[in-house]
């Protein structure tokens, strides 16, 4: 059936508007509403908006708990990218390379918290760290190490470390599946060639598998990184609330804090610009650390 330029268009037009429309709806009109409430003072609720031009940006430089909240996000970026990447590609690694009959079970072993609620997880992990009842003092306790139990999350030192094994934990199972499939593809021949020049498991791993997944590696760090500067929020409000004495609020719990608790949506409104700035110079940068030549064999 031949088309028309005009039919051609017209139908890629009606593929294409939905999606357009909820671009429109769910992405533009948040991000654009957003910068413009951060030039208002507003309660969120009332009819009157002020306008006060830049003095929430003066409040956000001015503000000692934003440069906490940055580091404590970044802490959260840095911990999360090494702890999950390293884990999901060992997993990876082990369940395609080693032969493990019992692969598909631990496929959805390891892929389960994926499936879990953020408000479950961080709920179960709250009991998991529960200074009198909980597994991780009580295991401590087991082993003769009862002086390292400690009031986990809420400890000033403890708390924020505290939160990176449960977001570890839940983000393992999803970057491994990415791995395996990346392995997966990789071609049998160039195991065997690295076999008959003599190379380690070691040497095959670095000059064959790493490089060849290197797209999907790629694809996990920038995923991990946007969704902990946009997403860390929750299961910091789940778990500590920001608590104890804001040595663990990161960007997001502390709009939240202060747009829906202290009713100060200009502000939290200014602070949600800031996180999109500073999502968007991460990401740049790392797309230009992470570059790499495509590799073929």
């Amino acid at each position: 059936m031949v088309q028309s330029k005009k039919q051609k268009y017209t139908f890629l037009a009606v593929c294409l508007l939905p999606t357009f429309i909820m671009f429109c709806i769910f992405t533009l009109y948040p991000l654009f509403s957003g910068l413009y409430y951060s030039f208002f003072e507003w309660s969120g609720s009332s009819q009157v908006k002020t306008f006060i031009g830049l003095d929430n940006y003066i409040q956000l430089f001015n503000d000692v708990i934003i440069p906490d909240t940055i580091v404590h996000d970044y802490f959260l970026v840095v911990t999360k990218v090494i702890g999950i990447m390293i884990m999901a590609m060992f997993f990876a690694v082990a369940l395609t390379q080693l032969k493990i009959k019992e692969a598909p079970f631990y496929r959805i072993v390891f892929f389960f918290p994926n499936i879990m609620s953020v408000v479950v997880i961080g709920i179960l992990w709250m009991f998991i760290y529960n200074p009198t009842m909980g597994l991780v003092n009580s295991g401590l306790e087991m082993l003769g190490l009862g002086d390292w139990a400690k009031p986990w999350l809420g400890s000033e030192t403890w708390a924020l470390p505290s939160l990176v094994l449960p977001s570890i934990w839940a983000g393992i199972g999803l970057f491994m599946l990415m791995l395996m499939g990346g392995i997966s593809n990789i071609s049998k021949s160039y195991y065997e060639a690295a076999d008959m020049d003599g190379a380690s498991e070691w040497t095959k791993f670095w000059k064959v598998t790493l490089p060849l997944v290197w797209p999907q590696v790629k694809i996990s760090i920038l995923y991990i990184v946007i969704t902990t500067l946009n997403g860390s929020f929750v299961i910091v409000q789940v778990m500590t609330g920001g608590g104890p004495n804001s040595s663990t609020h990161v960007m997001g719990s502390y709009l939240y804090q202060q747009a829906f608790v202290q009713f100060n949506f200009g502000y939290g409104a200014t602070i949600g610009v800031m996180i999109l700035v500073l999502s968007l110079i991460t990401v740049l940068l790392l797309q230009f650390v992470l570059r790499r030549d495509k590799v073929e064999y």
